[in-house]
């Protein structure tokens, strides 16, 4: 197999050159199969990436790394040089642009949002900035809503839901400092409230009581809610303070059998 020649480095504004070379090497390509045809199309390949940087740098300051997106745009040029037809054009960028842009579109639509909004906000999003900036010259004053939807032509609701999402891009990290002596977010976030553990604990017992005897609802109202203590429950029953304690062993059995499976039948 012939040696081919390594791919000349092209300045960005030399795009004539780029595009002539690129056409040379896709038109040797097709007449070529194998390893060789596979080496031209990766001299294609790096001759265009500094193309797909460029248009990955579109998208910076979105929330993703600069790397992460020219990774995407590079994927998404050689898949565009591997499908493209020289027989219908010889200007690949033509094909590969739309391409390469599309994919970074979807890259932001799956990957790009901590928490993903409809897409019909995220496509609103990146139009919104662009409405805000022009009308904001126009206007000479930042836009209200109902102008702003106007310039989209669409909802208010949707503008106040599209301006709302511009932070769920990407999260806060807990150890980000919040304020000027440096205290990360996670010190300034209230601790569990303890209402939390007694509703769900009241979530979880109020079936499993439901299905105790009567006596045992008794017994277990007037040791929790009446606050009595044993002796004064087995006065009230007439029993032993010892029978009391044994009967609420059993009741707290059962309660716990009923709370790990609801469908358990109760004992009779």
């Amino acid at each position: 197999m012939s040696v081919l020649p390594e791919v000349p480095t092209i300045p960005p504004e030399r795009s004539e050159d780029r595009k002539t070379l690129t056409a040379e090497l896709l038109a040797k390509a097709t007449q070529c199969t194998g390893a060789e045809r596979d080496e031209l199309l990766q001299q294609v390949i790096v001759l265009n990436i500094p193309v797909a940087h460029a248009l990955a740098a579109r998208y910076r300051n979105r929330g993703q790394s600069p790397e992460e997106l020219q990774q995407v745009a590079c994927l998404a040029l050689t898949r565009a040089v591997q499908r493209f037809d020289p027989g219908r054009g010889d200007d690949l960028l033509v094909f590969a642009v739309p391409s390469i842009l599309g994919e970074l579109k979807r890259h932001f639509r799956s990957a790009g949002w901590a928490v993903r909004p409809p897409r019909r906000i995220q496509e609103l999003r990146p139009l919104l900035g662009a409405a805000e900036e022009d009308l904001t010259q126009r206007l000479g004053r930042s836009p209200r809503l109902s102008e702003l939807a106007a310039e989209l032509d669409c909802e208010v609701e949707e503008v106040e839901e599209a301006v709302g999402c511009r932070d769920l891009v990407h999260a806060s990290s807990l150890d980000e400092p919040v304020s000027e002596s440096g205290s990360p977010l996670a010190d300034l976030l209230p601790d569990t409230d303890p209402g939390f553990e007694h509703s769900e604990a009241v979530a979880m017992l109020a079936p499993a009581c439901r299905r105790l005897k009567p006596r045992d609802r008794s017994i277990i109202r007037m040791r929790f809610y009446d606050q009595l203590t044993q002796q004064q429950i087995a006065d009230e029953l007439g029993v032993t303070q010892v029978q009391v304690s044994r009967l609420l062993q059993r009741i707290f059995n059962d309660l716990r059998r009923s709370v790990s499976d609801p469908q358990r039948p109760r004992a009779a």
